[in-house]
């Protein structure tokens, strides 16, 4: 059953990106960006998140909303699946992630995201990349834009830890302004792996903003190093089911984020 499940969220969830991003190519581009954003964006992804749960009841708890500041800043999040992608781009408005560039040139998909000012970095040139992230990440917050950072880069499977880029932190830094860092265990119910789905509860936390001491590679290091304990030691306890997140957790139902 939860295969024919699966099967049938991949079918609607499809068929809503096709429709989504057709539309979009018509009537985005004469919007502003911040209702562009709302409307390509933010309201599918959150359309997705609904799908989760109501298709293959993946819900989700969030703990530590009161650790979010009022004004944009960059946020380091562990990556173990797709739906936090889904999540955060529903929660923040406007936000701008990092995108591989070639994704942007994806008939429909593709061309739909490229409306969204996306930080776009050619991931074969790693030193090209980190440019690429400075100075559009730079942009993006001098516009008033959340930036997403995954600092694994990639996708972890669940009870491991990659290694954190320090672009992130930089990032920052060089902007003056903290990191929100946000740790959670989605990759048990939506697998690194295959196409399953497991029904169950997400549990999201964001951890408490943090900022740099001082200017320089060193302060980085240390806010990227800091920002890694935090989210390596949440990602144990949530993991393994166990108590100890001193925040207040609090369960959505399928119509709000």
């Amino acid at each position: 059953m939860q295969a024919i499940r699966t099967f049938l969220f991949y079918l609607l969830l499809s068929l809503s990106a096709f429709i989504w991003g057709t539309l979009s190519l018509f009537f985005a581009p004469f919007m502003p960006f911040r209702a562009r954003y709302n409307f390509v964006v933010r309201s599918w992804c959150r359309f997705a998140v609904w799908l989760t749960q109501a298709v293959v009841g993946v819900r989700y708890e969030v703990q530590g909303l009161e650790n979010v500041p009022q004004q944009p800043c960059v946020i380091l999040a562990k990556h173990q699946s797709t739906w936090e992608t889904f999540y955060l781009s529903g929660a923040f408005e406007p936000l701008s992630q990092v995108v591989k560039r070639e994704l942007l040139r994806v008939p429909f998909f593709g061309w739909a995201m490229a409306l969204m000012k996306p930080i776009a970095i050619d991931r074969s040139n790693p030193k090209a990349a980190l440019k690429q992230l400075a100075a559009q990440g730079d942009e993006r917050l001098k516009q008033g834009a959340w930036v997403l950072i995954f600092p694994e880069g990639t996708r972890v499977p669940v009870g491991q830890m990659g290694k954190f880029s320090r672009g992130g932190a930089a990032l920052a830094v060089n902007a003056g302004l903290p990191v929100l860092p946000v740790a959670h265990n989605a990759g048990h119910y939506w697998p690194k792996e295959g196409w399953a789905k497991h029904p169950g509860t997400i549990q999201v936390v964001f951890g408490p903003v943090m900022y740099a001491e001082g200017e320089g590679p060193r302060a980085i290091a240390e806010l990227n190093d800091r920002a890694f304990a935090w989210v390596e030691a949440t990602q144990l306890e949530i993991e393994g089911d166990r108590p100890g997140v001193s925040t207040e957790a609090v369960s959505h139902s399928v119509d709000k984020l």
